[in-house]
């Protein structure tokens, strides 16, 4: 099959289009023939030899997909060749075939393509697992969202609102902030005018934190919460070692959780893809969230999807599409 090589492991950009065994499914796996994938900040940190896929993964980039099955194992939980899925990848997204835990297929969305669809496994989950399974993000909560304007922020909005909170985002510019509002962000702050810690004080702090930016925002964080608030950490993009003022996160009976879903072993992988669907689902099928494409890219550009990224200048998510 063709997939995205890394030709020279010195180059995060050394991305081609090139020449790569065809999986091998196993017992309990499914051979998907992908018709597009999405880009995530993890394929970057892969790409620049900070983010090994997990022990006996592929190392080919790609953290979900969308296709067709194509090829069914033992014991394949009722799928069946011809049935379109989009799927959860701990690695091998950007190929022409990707094997595929059952437990981590999703079906595609009623009256949604497999373009739009794909945008959603990695970002759904994530976010799905942080808010409501760690969290516990209910109806009347504040939440904060660092990076607004992302594919994670732009999702955790959505699904924010849908459970009944007050959502809050930092963002870097008008623009990334009013995409925020239109989705329905309630608190909106340019970090690079504002003091967020400060303007959730302002509005009685932050019951819940998703945070992308690791050591740069833990003070700040700690300071944002409200009484009994929760931090968690599912990034770290401000770095990997701060301070923490462990006085002040006493004194709000504060919570730190940091969180990865890429290492998780499959049974656990299952259970959060399995409550995804139930949960998730039905709020894309009645329009309730719906899937925050920036751009639409061929699977050889990744690259230029790779440094488009990079830039700061996406607002949701990048699509890569594999013809023929």
């Amino acid at each position: 099959m063709k997939a995205i090589i890394q030709t020279n492991p010195e180059d995060p950009r050394a991305l081609e289009w090139g020449d790569a065994p065809t999986p091998e499914i196993g017992d309990g796996e499914v051979l998907v023939k992908v018709r597009a994938a999405a880009v995530n900040r993890a394929d970057i940190l892969q790409a620049r030899g900070h983010y090994p896929p997990p022990a006996g993964v592929t190392d080919i980039l790609g953290l979900e997909c969308a296709g067709v099955i194509e090829e069914v194992g033992e014991n394949s939980a009722g799928w069946q060749v011809g049935d379109e899925v989009c799927c959860l990848l701990s690695g091998g997204g950007f190929a022409e075939y990707a094997a595929v835990p059952v437990g981590q297929l999703l079906p595609v969305p009623k009256g949604w393509e497999l373009e739009r669809a794909v945008a959603m496994p990695e970002v759904a989950c994530t976010v799905y697992s942080n808010l409501v399974l760690v969290a516990g993000l209910k109806e009347g909560d504040t939440l904060l969202v660092h990076g607004g304007a992302g594919g994670i922020g732009t999702f955790a909005i959505q699904l924010a609102k849908s459970l009944g909170a007050t959502v809050a985002v930092t963002a870097g510019s008008a623009e990334k902030l009013e995409r925020c509002r239109e989705l329905g962000a309630d608190i909106l702050i340019n970090y690079r005018e504002e003091s967020f810690e400060d303007v959730l004080k302002e509005h009685g702090g932050a019951d819940v934190i998703l945070d992308i930016m690791g050591a740069k925002y833990l003070d700040r964080n700690v300071k944002a919460l409200a009484m009994d608030g929760r931090i968690v950490i599912i990034g770290m993009q401000g770095g990997v070692k701060g301070e923490l003022n462990i006085g002040r996160l006493l004194s709000k009976r504060g919570s730190i959780t940091a969180t990865g879903l890429r290492y998780r072993d499959k049974s656990d992988k299952a259970r959060i893809v399995a409550g995804t669907e139930d949960v998730v689902w039905p709020l894309l099928e009645e329009g309730t969230i719906d899937a925050q494409i920036h751009a639409t890219m061929d699977i050889r550009d990744t690259a230029k999807a790779h440094e488009l990224l990079d830039s700061g200048e996406v607002t949701g998510k990048i699509v890569l599409t594999v013809g023929e």
